[in-house]
Parts: structure tokens; C-alpha cells; sequence
């Protein structure tokens, strides 16, 4: 009988633990930092379509923005680690925010938080309002600038966001003074700011630009990419430009450091093959986006990491003036 009782024991336990190996056996949610219809959105919502059938089950996005993205990595960070929570994230959220408001985490980030993969990455823009704003250049908007100091207006989406430093670190090189004027709205609003000339110049997404730039309403200045864009060939790069820090805007997954390491694998392994199907390849071409998964989970590590070195030296370089 003890020995009947210890079989039916011994068939439980392997029962529960091929169970417990079956990963994924339930829809996995992204937190997502920001609203429907943001970069980081669309990004998520295209890959997380082509992870379903990898995975055998849906990527659910939970959209929840506010107080500079904690609200949603503390949701993900504190939930059970077993990979049915993630979040995604950007340069601002997952770098700057866990630098520059530090105090306001109810968790510790470095801890608590780990890289799965980088995804994305989408060019940005320096663009420049083309109502009563006389430069046409580049090299003119610098001359512009530096005879007025003060004078010409760079819109964000608001203050101790990844293209506020981006803006003052750019202007600090370039050895001019702008004023700010931050914008909560996003990406949309900062366009908007451009073509009613509230603001003289902002760094804005390459591919939702595109259209006001054609339309003549946005100059195009130049773009942050390593090479030129196809869709702005006669626009030069940064780099051409000898602004060495040029930097696209990211998007990446995260999960809670305490995750299994093989759950995490299994995630970046879904990722990276639904980053490199046919379905996402000819979406992100519409959307200018690159797909640009890290090659390993110890490489995105060593991403992460080289990541985080270059935001706090930015920080640490470029004083603004945070909210409380």
C-alpha cells in the first residue's frame, strides 16, 4: 500500500511539473506605458499579432500611461513571475525615468527589472517649422540660433523625456541656447506645435512626419539614424554632421527579474521570430521602424547596460529642471 501511495505520489508530482513546463498555457499581457496609437504601441501590437502563433496563445496589451511610465513597470515588475506579465518599453521609460526619478519607484528597478529583448528602433527627425522661421538648412538653423540666442523654441513630449535631453544634449554640442516647450499630448501634439509654429524646431518620428514635412508645413534638418533614410535622401544624418550621440528611438520587452531564465527564453525566442516574419518586415517598412532584436539574452544584457552608462552620463551632463 506505501508503496502504491508513493507511485501515485511520484505520477502526481510529474504530472504537475510537465504541467508547470508547458510555457505558455494562457494569454500573455504587455503593459504598455503609453496610449493606443503611440510608437511603442503600434510596435507592440504588430509583434505581439505574429508571437500568437508561436506561442500558441495571444498577447494581450494592457495600455496604461502616466507618472512617466512607473505606473506600468511597477504593474509588471510586481506581478508573479512566471511570464504572463511583461512590459514594453522605451528609452524614457526604461532607461531616463529609472535614472532621473529614481525616489519615485516603490520597487527597485535594477532588482526587480529585466531586459528580455530590444525589438525596434525608428529614426527621428530634427524638424524645423517652415512658418516664419527663415532657416532652410541645417548649417542656417545653427547660425539662426546662435544669433538668437533664447529665441528659437523646441517642443517635447515633456520635461525629463528621452527628446528633452536628446534636444538639450544636441544644443549644448551644437553650442546653442533654446527655450523648451514641453507638450504631454505625444508625438502628434509636438508636430502640431511645428506647423502652427508655436515651436521653431522638435525631434520627431520619422515616418508619422513624413507627411507634413511633403506637404511643405516641416522642414526636414536632419535625421538621427546611422544612415540616410530612403524616404529623406537629401537630408544628412547627425552623424554626418559630426554629432556623434545620435540616437533612434527604441522600443523594448521587459519581464520581472525573478522570471525563470527559460520562460525569458522562450519570450525573446518568440520575439525575435516574429521580428523577422514576413507580416512584420513589410508592416515596419510602412512604418520606417527597424527591427533590431539583441542577438542574445546575455547581449541584451550587455545592450541594456551600455544603454543605461549613456543616459546617466547624459543626465549627469545636461542639468533641466525635473518636477517634483
Amino acid at each position: 500500500m506505501k508503496r502504491l501511495t508513493l507511485l501515485i505520489l511520484l505520477a502526481l508530482a510529474a504530472t504537475t511539473a510537465a504541467a508547470q513546463d508547458k510555457y505558455p498555457a494562457k494569454p500573455i499581457k504587455v503593459v504598455l506605458p503609453f496610449g493606443p496609437g503611440s510608437a511603442t504601441d503600434i510596435v507592440m501590437r504588430i509583434v505581439g499579432e505574429q508571437m500568437r502563433p508561436i506561442l500558441g496563445q495571444p498577447v494581450v496589451i494592457e495600455n496604461k500611461p502616466g507618472a512617466f511610465g512607473i505606473l506600468a513597470i511597477e504593474e509588471m515588475a510586481r506581478s508573479k513571475p512566471d511570464g504572463y506579465t511583461l512590459q514594453i518599453g522605451n528609452p524614457g521609460t526604461n532607461v531616463l525615468t529609472p535614472i532621473i526619478y529614481k525616489k519615485k519607484f516603490k520597487i527597485d528597478y535594477e532588482k526587480e527589472v529585466i531586459l528580455v529583448t530590444r525589438l525596434s528602433e525608428i529614426p527621428i527627425v530634427l524638424g524645423a517649422t517652415t512658418k516664419d522661421f527663415p532657416p532652410k538648412t541645417f548649417a542656417e538653423f545653427i547660425a539662426y540660433a546662435k544669433a538668437n540666442p533664447g529665441k528659437v523654441r523646441y517642443a517635447s513630449v515633456g520635461v525629463g523625456s528621452n527628446n528633452h535631453y536628446d534636444t538639450e544634449a544636441f544644443a549644448q554640442w551644437a553650442g546653442i541656447v533654446l527655450t523648451h516647450l514641453p507638450n504631454k499630448g505625444g508625438g502628434a501634439a509636438i508636430t502640431n506645435d511645428l506647423v502652427t509654429g508655436d515651436a521653431h524646431i522638435a525631434l520627431l518620428n520619422a515616418a508619422s512626419s513624413l507627411g507634413v514635412v511633403k506637404g511643405g508645413q516641416v522642414r526636414a534638418l536632419a535625421v538621427m539614424s546611422d544612415q540616410r533614410l530612403p524616404e529623406y535622401p537629401d537630408v544628412p544624418t547627425l552623424k554626418e554632421l559630426g554629432y556623434s550621440n545620435s540616437k533612434g528611438l527604441w522600443s523594448a520587452l521587459y519581464a520581472p527579474a525573478a522570471t525563470p531564465r527559460d520562460v525569458l527564453e522562450v519570450v525573446r525566442q518568440a520575439a525575435v521570430q516574429a521580428l523577422g516574419s514576413e507580416q512584420v518586415t513589410t508592416a515596419f517598412k510602412q512604418q520606417m521602424i527597424r527591427a533590431v532584436p539583441n542577438a542574445s539574452f546575455e547581449d541584451a544584457q550587455t545592450w541594456n547596460k551600455a544603454e543605461l552608462a549613456y543616459w546617466k552620463k547624459v543626465t549627469d551632463e545636461v542639468k533641466v529642471e525635473l518636477p517634483d
